[in-house]
């Protein structure tokens, strides 16, 4: 990390906390705007992680009695945040027990025959598992081996010159593919839940169906736009891929029958997400199911005591994740966002909501380029925009799923967008220049859709 910006990011940070305090503001929601957004600079320019940045940031929250240690820990006591670390766990026990490969290398053997078609096939296996992966990165750990493997069969390689053959048009596809599965499901990234609490503080109910439901035909759009698009503005060298299915096959013989453990994961998987969807008609809480999902694994030793010892990353995922949403809530409950909102109101009053609407999504669209966090991003914006919207008449279920959509759909926006991208870009296959051309169109086609169908879509169905 630069000294240098951390340096810089303390100094901002404690210049805008001493800065006179706006009219209309308490001194509590001005300092905690300086601590909150200073944290957000310190993640932007990779000063320092977003769990060291976090931890600092609760601390002079306390010290400075600018909340108190009742709240600023009350972030850990809610329960959709537990969700999103079980989930982690689960996922664990998702790759540990093979089903996660055997269900790529079945697609793949089914619809690998060209690189178009192992496109979408990288892509399906990828929405398929998606709603046990509240991480996009998790989800690569699963999918970027299995295109790793499938570049070098076909004679990809970076080391020898040829990763455009076809190893660069997978790599951009699977991580293109990662802001399609994220937006699809509740549970596939773990701002979207964080968001629909927020949402419901609005009078926004998001649940598992309605969420699916509202993003199924635009997703179903893009799952066969997005290859397509990027098979024309970044094509293979190489057409046709005869060989992945042989490649997917032999993979198949080695791992052998569908083990045990195999069956319980997916039985266990099934059930969880049958029970999720199921979970606001029977009144059955997600974070009692995700906890039952991982004690099956458990007693049938797929995830063991020993394997939590390694998952430090769901600890880590749980501390910055509560610490960020606390202080978004306080700034909520101090008045912070609502007099953002009453600046940007002021702004946009005299348009139709059709215009404010579009022009809201848009920004936050493009803002992206500015965050390297998904959840960072949303959690410092989405109150914000949510509440304009609605003191402007825009219709409120609308823009919260549009806005919780968009969280994930502009992740390839740049090669930063999404912790998701760094595995691929670090591949060598795909080179950061690329990243902003290629991931710029498929973000903005990713847009346009959910702009136009999915708005239209949204309102005939919720």
């Amino acid at each position: 990390m630069s000294h240098k910006l951390q340096i810089f990011t303390l100094v901002l940070g404690i210049i805008i906390y001493f800065l006179p305090i706006p009219h209309g503001l308490s001194p509590e929601a001005w300092h905690l705007f300086a601590i909150f957004i200073t944290t957000i600079l310190a993640v932007m320019l990779k000063a320092v992680p977003i769990f060291t940045s976090s931890i600092i940031a609760i601390s002079v929250t306390i010290i400075t009695g600018t909340l108190t240690s009742t709240q600023a820990f009350s972030g850990f006591s809610q329960d959709f945040i537990l969700l999103i670390v079980i989930a982690f766990l689960i996922a664990r026990g998702v790759i540990k027990s093979g089903l996660g490969k055997r269900i790529a290398f079945l697609i793949i053997k089914k619809f690998g025959k060209s690189s178009l078609g192992l496109s979408y096939s990288i892509i399906a296996a990828d929405m398929f598992i998606a709603p046990a992966f509240p991480s996009n990165t998790a989800r690569s750990g699963v999918l970027y081996p299995i295109v790793n493997a499938l570049a070098h069969d076909s004679a990809s390689k970076v080391a020898d010159g040829t990763r455009k053959k076809i190893g660069s048009f997978l790599m951009m596809s699977s991580m293109a593919g990662l802001s399609i599965s994220s937006t699809m499901w509740l549970t596939a990234m773990a701002a979207n839940p964080a968001g629909a609490a927020i949402a419901k503080e609005y009078g926004v109910n998001i649940t598992y169906g309605s969420w699916a439901l509202a993003a199924s035909l635009p997703i179903i759009i893009l799952f066969v736009l997005v290859p397509y698009v990027i098979y024309k503005v970044y094509p293979p060298d190489l057409k046709q891929t005869p060989e992945a299915p042989k490649v997917a096959e032999e993979s198949l013989k080695k791992m052998g029958k569908v083990s045990k453990n195999e069956w319980v994961m997916a039985i266990t998987f099934i059930i969880m997400v049958f029970l999720w969807v199921m979970s606001e008609a029977w009144g059955i809480n997600k974070t009692a199911v995700a906890l039952l999902g991982l004690a099956t694994l458990m007693i049938t030793n797929i995830f063991t005591v020993e394997d939590m010892k390694h998952e430090g990353g769901a600890l880590e995922t749980l501390i910055w994740f509560g610490i960020l949403y606390t202080m978004s809530v306080y700034l909520n409950e101090f008045g912070f966002m609502a007099y953002i909102g009453k600046l940007i109101l002021q702004s946009v009053s005299d348009f139709s909501w059709p215009i404010v609407y579009t022009a809201l999504v848009l920004s936050y669209v493009f803002i992206h380029y500015f965050f390297v966090s998904q959840t960072a991003q949303m959690l410092a914006l989405f109150s914000v925009f949510l509440g304009v919207g609605i003191n402007t008449n825009v219709p409120p279920e609308l823009l919260a799923y549009m806005l919780l959509f968009a969280t994930n759909f502009n992740a390839v926006i740049t090669p930063q967008g999404s912790s998701a991208n760094v595995i691929y870009v670090g591949s060598g296959y795909i080179e950061a220049g690329e990243i902003y051309k290629v991931g710029g169109i498929v973000t903005l086609v990713n847009t346009l859709v959910f702009l136009t169908i999915g708005t239209a879509w949204i309102l005939l169905v919720l």
